[in-house]
């Protein structure tokens, strides 16, 4: 049972290292070859998981195999676009200049259901308002709208804009973010000290605390009676 166990944990750590390598991205953004390395490597790790008679060199030599191979291919199709299209294929314009393309649909062998149904969960439900549907080689669709039916933003309407920027987490769970306090060129010091005036007498008593690119600082704590903003 202990050997087994062993063996569970080393083959679950090589599979979070290998997967961690091959990059970050959702199972509905992975490429058809980079899903189908994914599910070798899972059978893999499954079969010497299960059978103690199996050598655990068995299952991670071919890991490994698949892991450079994934890089090496990779590595191809970032530097070649021919290579990519043969690899990954070409996104697929399903709707042009607002006309459904029929060939395409069967080509790619898309129904005209399945294609109202993604048009949909897009939040397009009349497919007159549709200048482009471009089929991408993660099987994701992208809808482009007539201009005419696409959101008004202040661009459109001459309404200048700040920047806003991303907020930095100064405080998380009681324990402070320093290289993010560096960031923004602040200290614990002065965290400190702004906290207290919220009434936080130690930083154990903070659930969340970030701060904007205005400069504002938002706070929570973990007792609901002191949650709220502050400035």
């Amino acid at each position: 049972m202990l050997i087994v166990f062993a063996r569970t944990l080393i083959l679950y750590a090589l599979v979070v290292i290998v997967m961690r390598i091959m990059g970050k991205r959702e199972i509905g953004q992975l490429q058809p070859f980079e899903l189908a390395v994914a599910i070798m490597i899972s059978e893999l790790a499954a079969v010497p998981m299960q059978n103690t008679g199996i050598p655990l060199v068995n299952g991670i030599v071919p890991i490994l195999t698949l892991l450079v191979a994934q890089i090496l291919v990779s590595f191809l199709s970032l530097k070649s676009a021919k290579a990519r299209a043969i690899i990954c294929g070409t996104p697929s314009i399903l709707v042009e200049n607002g006309r459904i393309n029929e060939k395409v649909l069967r080509n790619e062998m898309v129904s005209l259901t399945d294609l109202l149904e993604q048009l949909r969960n897009k939040n397009v439900y009349n497919i007159a308002d549709v200048e482009f549907a471009i089929l991408e080689t993660n099987g994701q669709l992208s809808v482009i709208p007539k201009s005419q039916k696409r959101p008004l933003n202040p661009e459109d309407l001459g309404i200048p804009t700040k920047y806003e920027g991303l907020p930095v987490d100064l405080v998380i769970d009681g324990k402070i973010m320093y290289k993010n306090l560096e960031k923004v060129k602040l200290n614990e010091g002065w965290l400190r000290s702004e906290l207290e005036k919220f009434g936080f007498t130690g930083l154990q008593d903070v659930l969340f605390a970030s701060m904007d690119t205005e400069g504002k600082l938002y706070y929570q704590a973990k007792q609901p009676k002191k949650e709220g903003n502050g400035k």
